[in-house]
């Protein structure tokens, strides 16, 4: 039984009782390459390479493109969150603790989900890393960076699709508000401002999304540019939730479980803006 189950007591607190302020769920989840009902613990993402259009002679056989094909593992992995709810507790408190604890269990899953997506992120090689001002691990997440990263991913014909994502830690969200370019409807419009949402926003055809699990790394931030195709996620289990009574315990325990991973499929459409924190 949680220990702290009693801060929740109507004699102490209100009938309703407010969960502590966390990630609601996943948010990288729609920003990847994701599979679901996988089969086993192991799953294979398909990687396909360039091709190289060519003439032919007249009459002659259409030239192949020879396109290299390589195929990408993703483990999964088994993540459970659960507690217990005392059958006697829940007649000192208004609220739905089965409920409260159920909905607890799917948001620590949801940021597990994230985690696993982070750690393929962070499996990626290519930095924005330059030496003009803004573009060293000294400063912040700058414009200059920003562009570097823009500029790697145009390199690499990672396409411009509409399927970029960024994902950038909350100090450099309020570093990116400060830039005119990415603030201010003189630039962007009023539809495009971050104002109007904290979750998400566009931007130089990418939208842009603040997390707090992004890993640090002494005084440094890994925030990313990419594209949805270069990280894959795969799910056997999507999350359930098991409550069952245990006579022995006079308690119920709330269980939510999943079966999930993620990995690096294309290291070319993925770039680290390294962000002094």
């Amino acid at each position: 039984m949680s220990g702290s189950i009693d801060q929740a007591f109507v004699t102490q607190f209100q009938a309703e009782v407010h969960e502590a302020y966390q990630r609601q769920g996943s948010k990288l989840r729609p920003a990847i390459r994701s599979k679901s009902n996988v089969k086993g613990a192991t799953t294979i993402f398909q990687r396909v390479g360039r091709g190289t259009a060519s003439s032919k002679a007249r009459n002659n056989a259409v030239p192949v493109m020879n396109l290299e094909y390589s195929a990408v593992s993703c483990f999964l992995q088994d993540h459970y969150a659960g507690d217990w709810i005392d059958k006697l507790d829940e007649l000192k408190t208004n609220a739905d603790e089965i409920g409260v604890l159920a909905s607890a269990g799917a948001h620590a899953l949801g940021r597990k989900t994230d985690e696993l997506i982070i750690t393929a992120l962070d499996l990626g090689t290519r930095e924005a890393v330059g030496t003009q001002a803004g573009q060293t691990d000294n400063d912040g997440l700058t414009r200059a960076k920003v562009l570097l990263a823009f500029e790697m991913l145009g390199a690499m014909d990672v396409p411009d699709d509409g399927n970029r994502y960024a994902v950038v830690g909350w100090k450099q969200w309020s570093e990116l508000l400060t830039l005119p370019e990415f603030a201010s409807a003189d630039y962007v419009g009023d539809a495009n401002l971050p104002w109007r949402g904290m979750q998400a926003k566009q931007w130089l055809g990418a939208t842009w999304i603040p997390h707090s699990g992004l890993t640090k790394t002494g005084t440094i931030r890994s925030c990313y540019f990419f594209h949805k195709t270069a990280i894959g996620h795969a799910a056997a289990s999507e999350i359930v939730t098991d409550v069952t009574w245990h006579g022995d315990r006079a308690a119920h325990f709330v269980n939510s479980m999943m079966s999930q991973g993620a990995c690096l499929i294309d290291d070319a459409g993925v770039v680290r803006m390294r962000c002094k924190e």
